[in-house]
C-alpha cells in the first residue's frame, strides 16, 4: 500500500512501503500561466462509498496521463470493493486537516503498469483542499492509490529548487473534488486504530475501511452516468 508521511509542517510527502522520505517545505506555488487558468476539460467521477458519494472533477486535459490512469481504473471495475483505508491528522490549518487515502493498495489482480510522473509544475495545478493526488515511491511508480486532501497542502507541489529529487519532483494532482467534501470529512473522522499500521503510520489506519463500492464516469454532479469507455485488456484480470 502506498503511504503519506507529514514529515515537517507544513510539507507533507507522499511514500510507499519503504517508509517516509525527506525533505525540505516548499514555497507557495508559482501562479499558473494565463492560459492554464482558462477552464480546461474535465471528466466528472462519482466514488460510491458505504458513507456516501464524492464526485470528482477529473483533469483530462491538464494532467492526461494520470487522469487517464484513474479513468481506465473506474472503467476496469479495479477500484469497486476496495477501500478508504487511511486518514492521516495534522493539528496544523483549518481543522479538519490531513489527507485520506484509499485505493488497491498493491493488490496485484486489480494493479496495472506504473504511470510517467505529471509534476504540478508542468500541470500548473496544486495541492489544495479538496485536491485529488496519487500516492507513489519514487516518481513514476504510481498505480491504483490515491489521497485526498483535506486542507491545502501546497508542500506536495514540484519544487525544483528542492534539495532531492523527491521534493523537486512533488506529487502528481489530477482532479479536484466537486462534490461530496462532507463525505471526505465524515470518511476522515471514522475512529482509527492506535495499534493497526507500522513504524511512524501506526495509529492512522482506520479501524473500520470505509468500502468504495463503485467508481464511475458521469456526465454532471447530480449523478447522470455517461457511456464507459472501451475497456483494454491486460493481463491481471478485475476483479
Amino acid at each position: 500500500m502506498k503511504k503519506f508521511s507529514f514529515l515537517a509542517a507544513p510539507l507533507l510527502l507522499i511514500s510507499s512501503l519503504a517508509g517516509a522520505q525527506e525533505g525540505v517545505p516548499s514555497p507557495a506555488p508559482t501562479p499558473a500561466p494565463a492560459s492554464q487558468k482558462e477552464e480546461a476539460q474535465t471528466q466528472l467521477v462519482v466514488l460510491e462509498t458505504a458513507m456516501g458519494n464524492i464526485t470528482l472533477a477529473l483533469e483530462t486535459e491538464r494532467a492526461p496521463v494520470t487522469a487517464a490512469n484513474f479513468l481506465r481504473y473506474a472503467d476496469e471495475d479495479r477500484f469497486d470493493g476496495t477501500v478508504f483505508y487511511r486518514a492521516m491528522s495534522v493539528d496544523w490549518g483549518e481543522q479538519p486537516n490531513g489527507l485520506l487515502q484509499g485505493g488497491t493498495q498493491n493488490d496485484p489482480k486489480r494493479i496495472l503498469d506504473p504511470i510517467a510522473h505529471e509534476p504540478t509544475s508542468e500541470t500548473g495545478l496544486s495541492h489544495t483542499k479538496g485536491a485529488i493526488s496519487m500516492a507513489r515511491m519514487e516518481p513514476g511508480t504510481a498505480t491504483g492509490d490515491f489521497s485526498i486532501m483535506l486542507g491545502d497542502q501546497t508542500g506536495l507541489d514540484a519544487n525544483p529548487d528542492g534539495e532531492t529529487e523527491d521534493v523537486r519532483a512533488g506529487y502528481a494532482v489530477f482532479g479536484h473534488v466537486v462534490d461530496g467534501m462532507d463525505v471526505v470529512r465524515a470518511i476522515f473522522a471514522s475512529p482509527t486504530d492506535p495499534y493497526k499500521g507500522e513504524g511512524w503510520m501506526k495509529g492512522q489506519m482506520l479501524a473500520d475501511p470505509v468500502e468504495i463500492i463503485d467508481v464511475r464516469r458521469i456526465d454532471s454532479p447530480e449523478g447522470d452516468e455517461a457511456e464507459p469507455a472501451p475497456k483494454e485488456t491486460n493481463s491481471a484480470e478485475a476483479p
